[in-house]
């Protein structure tokens, strides 16, 4: 957690001269009256956007991790965009069921379907028996890189925000299950570590543009 709020650091920029009227901005969007002043006295052009949080463990960017770890009724930036610096204002949060999940993926376009899924048999014999653990055939047989030095730990993902297929077949099953879950990246073996727990899922965030 750390990490990302220094990286809120980072990739906010320095304040110009115009420091002073930035903070007095921000202070105004914060009011009870945000609306009022912002349309009326502020006068700067803003959007809102709905930000869908799909993984509470790794962040894409600036939006969903400032949308999952920023405070409701705070203003932060300024940020630097393409074109313009803009602030952003958390407005609303909203919850949805997350999962600890861990996977190993066997490429078919390596394996061919047959034999993936006799390997992926045995992968599941060898863990359920307790003759190797999952962490040790993820770095011996997954194709994800990102994940395998990790014993194929994937974190907290929204249940929702995942492949349909592995929507539907981890909807179905219970902490501790390893299943078969193919889909078109190929066939994942999948076991749940922990949940589902209800976490931040979505919020509702206010650009406007400096």
């Amino acid at each position: 957690m750390n990490k990302i709020i220094i990286s809120f650091v980072l990739l906010s920029f320095s304040f110009t001269t115009y420091s002073q009227s930035v903070e007095e901005m921000k202070k105004g969007l914060e009011a009870p009256d945000f609306i009022h002043y912002l349309k009326f006295t502020l006068k700067k052009q803003y959007k809102v956007d709905t930000i869908n949080i799909f993984s509470t463990t790794s962040f894409q960017g600036t939006p969903d991790s400032l949308a999952y770890f920023g405070k409701v009724g705070k203003v932060y930036g300024p940020y630097k965009g393409r074109h313009n610096n803009y602030l952003v204002k958390i407005l609303q949060k909203a919850p949805n069921s997350f999962y600890h999940i861990s996977h190993i993926i066997l490429d078919t376009s390596v394996f061919h379907a047959k034999f993936a899924d006799s390997l992926a048999n045995k992968i599941i014999v060898q863990i359920r028996s307790g003759a190797a653990t999952f962490e040790a055939m993820a770095g011996t047989y997954s194709s994800d890189n990102a994940t395998a030095a990790k014993g194929g730990d994937l974190g907290w993902l929204c249940l929702d925000g995942m492949l349909p297929q592995l929507t539907n077949a981890i909807s179905r099953h219970k902490k501790g299950d390893v299943f078969k879950v193919w889909t078109e990246t190929g066939l994942h073996i999948v076991t749940i570590t922990d949940g589902p727990k209800q976490d931040t899922g979505f919020a509702l965030m206010l650009k406007i543009v400096l």
